[in-house]
């Protein structure tokens, strides 16, 4: 089975698959005439004027990001970026740069079309995604590309949301605190068990405050990190533009990696940290408080923005100043080129190197934060896509096989589960690409419009 998904997964995130986010990326920045990059200020003075959130929806422009966000903002930005450097050299954190500049477009043309075709379901609560603006845009005709992102949508929660997430914690806190994962397996559930009986307007306030803390702890971590290594940053700078169009030579534990691998692993790894193009975040969107879909596209597409061009910026730059990146793992006697370290343990080692005695303990409570803030905001995901094919009553049964689901991830080794949610991510990223290819008249003309009576 693992051998088979090994199989598929090369194949749904091979060069097809990165070249169309990428392209799609591509297309809607030109198409709006860059309106994402140039309006990066306006976005956030948007989003500190929505705290409060202004028009109809369930909760404001401001926590429906934070809600995003907190899906977003997860172990893509500690272990995912490690990984990119491990296994593309340097440069990878080039294309990150460059598939979330682009990415921001997605994002803001996915928040466009999530709440221009939002609707009301049966408890009054506005709802959207890429399932709605796909049957409500597109017509009767795309109906099966509706079912079918809501279909993958809904099972890819259980990996990339939930299991992967709650084993990530467990593990940590058993590494680093001897926790054992069963107690933070079962601890994890009773939380977010008990967010999740609020439905959206609870798990958009709890993260509305957890998500901006701890993003912020963890970027003033990081900068402490770069003043320490200040010295070494712009080394670190002029190796990462250079090795985006060079290859990079086998050094101490790292095994060396050609042009392609930095693109492949830099645009993979970016787009699992940003989400950008896969559809999920639009879900959380549609519930704001808005009265333009512009204004709430506006503000999401500073989630691409905050996650890499910040966050996931800040992590590279650590591993690559420090010089983590070229060690060899420490239980070696000697060094083995390709033995190095790779994920969150290089993260942890780049942190620890900086702050001996603090490095590995920022790592691991902000991995375990991070992760806990995931599984909450990709419930509501999963939720909205169970909602979509089998309507609002299977709400509740959703989220008890959910939370029972989590003690099961932490105690569990997942290999299978990281492969499967990786192309399950794949599978919802194909229909709403191509719903936002088909739609992308409506963002260019919704946007126009709005620019006019600006």
């Amino acid at each position: 089975m693992l051998e088979a998904l090994k199989t598929v997964n090369g194949w749904v995130w091979g060069t097809p698959m990165l070249l169309l986010i990428g392209l799609t990326g591509l297309y809607l920045t030109l198409g709006l005439k860059a309106y994402p990059v140039r309006h990066i200020g306006p976005g956030f003075a948007l989003l500190w004027k929505n705290r409060k959130g202004h028009g109809d929806g369930d909760i404001s422009g401001f926590n429906a990001l934070m809600t995003a966000m907190a899906a977003t903002v997860g172990t893509g930005n500690i272990a995912g970026v490690a990984t990119a450097i491990a296994s593309g050299g340097p440069g990878a954190l080039f294309w990150m740069w460059m598939i979330a500049l682009v990415g921001m477009a997605t994002k803001y043309s996915e928040a466009v079309l999530a709440v221009h075709f939002r609707e009301k379901n049966a408890n009054g609560n506005f709802v959207g995604g890429p399932m709605y603006y796909i049957r409500n845009g597109l017509g009767p005709k795309f109906r099966w590309l509706a079912l079918m992102f809501a279909f993958f949508g809904m099972l890819a929660g259980f990996g990339i949301g939930n299991g992967v997430q709650s084993h990530s914690v467990a593990d940590v806190l058993h590494s680093n605190f001897a926790v054992p994962t069963w107690i933070t397996g079962i601890v994890i559930a009773v939380l977010v068990g008990l967010v999740l009986l609020g439905g959206i307007r609870r798990i958009a306030t709890v993260a509305g405050k957890i998500v901006p803390f701890m993003a912020l702890a963890y970027v003033v971590s990081g900068v402490i990190l770069l003043i320490i290594f200040a010295d070494r940053v712009p080394q670190a700078i002029e190796l990462i533009i250079y090795h985006a169009f060079n290859p990079t030579a086998a050094v101490g534990g790292f095994a060396g990696a050609a042009v392609w691998a930095a693109i492949r692993f830099g645009v993979a790894r970016g787009v699992f940290s940003n989400e950008a193009g896969l559809g999920s975040a639009p879900i959380a969107h549609a519930a704001a408080q808005t009265r333009d879909p512009v204004r709430q596209g506006s503000i999401a597409m500073l989630g691409t923005f905050i996650d890499t061009i910040i966050i996931c910026t800040i992590t590279g730059l650590v591993i690559v100043a420090s010089g983590a990146w070229q060690l060899c793992a420490p239980e070696l006697a000697e060094c083995v080129p390709g033995k190095g370290l790779s994920g969150a343990p290089l993260t942890a080692m780049a942190f620890s190197l900086g702050l001996p005695a603090y490095g590995n303990i920022i790592v691991s409570l902000g991995l375990a934060v991070f992760a806990f803030t995931t599984i909450i905001g990709w419930s509501f995901y999963g939720e909205k896509c169970t909602e979509y094919l089998f309507g609002v009553k299977s709400v509740p049964v959703f989220r008890l096989i959910w939370v029972l689901a989590i003690p099961i991830g932490a105690t569990r080794e997942l290999d299978v589960a990281w492969l499967l949610a990786d192309t399950l991510n794949a599978m919802m990223a194909l229909p709403n690409l191509l719903a936002l290819l088909l739609l992308s008249p409506v963002v260019f003309k919704l946007t126009r419009s709005y620019l006019q009576r600006s």
